[in-house]
């Protein structure tokens, strides 16, 4: 349940991620329960739903434990009581960072939050002092050798998302990565997957309006940063507007 940034964060992100199951699906079933029970437990209608129980299937999440965790939401059967809040700071360079939260004790989450910050060279600010650098938008990774590498791939693949109300289609190395507006998410993704495309990655995310670029030591520890907080009990996501070179990447 990463956040949008920069591919060679993406990837590092998500290794780290990937080492930790337990704990994606631990994040996955609060936002089930939290969407359901904002919007109900039909996912026809009720669009965060949908997207959730598509993200657990991608994590092959068992069906059981999708069901349960709508029926938390429904109020059908006994679950935690969860808050949603937003924490907004900044990390090493000046680095925008914002922290979604789940929780069932706002206490010991705002102070874990505060800890890693503090810990890992960061500083919390005031709601508001960088969620303007950033807009809700659909992201979808396709792996180049997905469409094909002959001349005429991205003219394909750019008529297939453009027709569909894409945003933007931009060139990032190995991978293409498609913008949609979140309305239009879900029509760019079923033309992609229409089209026999495989996704390396798509979600609705947060995206900054700008890059903070890092390097050597103070890359090291923006991701440090970044790790520390994606490791806390009750973050669901972290969106930040670090770049870093691949190379930059910790082991």
């Amino acid at each position: 349940m990463s956040g949008h940034s920069k591919w060679a964060t993406i990837k590092h992100k998500k290794g780290a991620l990937d080492a930790k199951r337990g704990k994606i699906f631990t994040r996955l079933i609060k936002e089930i329960t939290v969407a359901a029970k904002g919007g109900g437990g039909d996912p026809d209608g009720n669009p965060r739903l949908r997207g959730a129980i598509a993200a657990a299937k991608a994590e092959n999440m068992p069906a059981d434990n999708i069901k349960r965790a709508i029926q938390k939401g429904t109020g059908e059967i006994e679950g935690a009581a969860y808050e949603e809040m937003t924490y907004e700071g900044y990390g090493p360079g000046g680095v925008a960072i914002l922290v979604d939260v789940l929780t069932d004790n706002k206490n010991r989450a705002a102070s874990e939050i505060r800890h890693a910050f503090s810990k890992q060279g960061g500083n919390l600010g005031s709601p508001g002092s960088v969620a303007h650098m950033f807009s809700k938008k659909g992201v979808i990774l396709v792996g180049k050798e997905a469409v094909g590498k002959d001349a005429s791939a991205e003219d394909k693949l750019t008529e297939i998302v453009l027709d569909a109300g894409a945003e933007d289609l931009k060139d990032q190395g190995e991978y293409w990565e498609i913008v949609t507006e979140p309305k239009d998410y879900e029509t760019v993704l079923n033309a992609v997957k229409g089209a026999k495309i495989e996704t390396a990655s798509a979600e609705v995310t947060m995206v900054p309006s700008t890059y903070t670029k890092l390097e050597g030591t103070q890359a090291v520890a923006m991701q440090r940063l970044l790790d520390a907080i994606e490791d806390l009990d009750d973050t669901q996501n972290v969106y930040s507007n670090f770049e870093m070179d691949e190379e930059s990447v910790p082991a």
